[in-house]
């Protein structure tokens, strides 16, 4: 199998040729496909058989193979395919209040255009910086970089994003992760540790309190003995 990247209308020629281990096998029948659809080949050789293709739009993408018929079956797969974005699989974690920035690249391709979006249950949101100013930033660093700035971080925020990068031959996206937390979380085990404390000391304070109470009735039973006594 073999990934081709292409990201503006090209000419491409794809050529399955024989292996040497393979030379044994005579009357091949060879077959080229674009999915499922049969496509005829133009080149011939001894041992290797190719086509042509003009990649005009995305309708020409997808995955071509040759498959070689005889005593055995062999093929090989080849997968044209728009440019891949490069997002972030761990979440980006921040907190309410804070500014988070989220960044696509891709890698030695340069997009006509860039496009971010944010989804809301089954639908996919476009962001519109300029409307919303205050709220969201969109900086192109380069060619090849996008930033999304969200500002004024609230639990809204909190989901997933999508960088979409515009190509000739199509669109390819990256998927992004922001985690929105409340400031509470971090304060969490600083309020359980004091309140371990808090226990700690009244559980102490109640047993000084206990002991000095219980050594005055002592010394009080002492004091009526001894009168008693007298």
């Amino acid at each position: 199998e073999k990934n081709i990247t292409l990201d503006r209308a090209t000419g491409i020629e794809l050529s399955c040729r024989l292996d040497n281990k393979y030379s044994h096998l005579k009357s091949l029948q060879v077959t080229w496909k674009k999915g499922n659809e049969t496509i005829r080949y133009i080149n011939k050789t001894e041992s290797s058989w190719s086509i042509q293709l003009r990649i005009l739009d995305n309708s020409m993408l997808g995955s071509y193979s040759c498959t070689l018929k005889g005593k055995e079956e062999i093929g090989a797969m080849f997968h044209l395919q728009v440019p891949k974005i490069e997002g972030r699989e761990k979440p980006i974690v921040s907190y309410e209040g804070d500014t988070a920035v989220m960044m696509c690249k891709s890698f030695g391709y340069t997009p006509i255009a860039w496009t971010w979006y944010k989804t809301n249950g089954s639908e996919q949101i476009a962001i519109n910086d300029s409307l919303l100013a205050d709220k969201y930033v969109i900086n192109r660093i380069s060619a090849n970089v996008t930033h999304l700035k969200i500002l004024k971080l609230t639990k809204e925020d909190d989901g997933v994003y999508w960088c979409e990068a515009a190509f000739e031959l199509g669109k390819s996206k990256g998927k992004l992760k922001l985690k929105v937390l409340s400031l509470m979380v971090p304060l969490k085990p600083f309020l359980a540790i004091v309140a371990e404390v808090v226990i700690l000391v009244t559980i102490v304070f109640l047993y000084e309190m206990y002991s000095k109470k219980k050594e005055k009735c002592a010394e009080d039973e002492k004091e009526f003995d001894q009168i008693e006594q007298l």
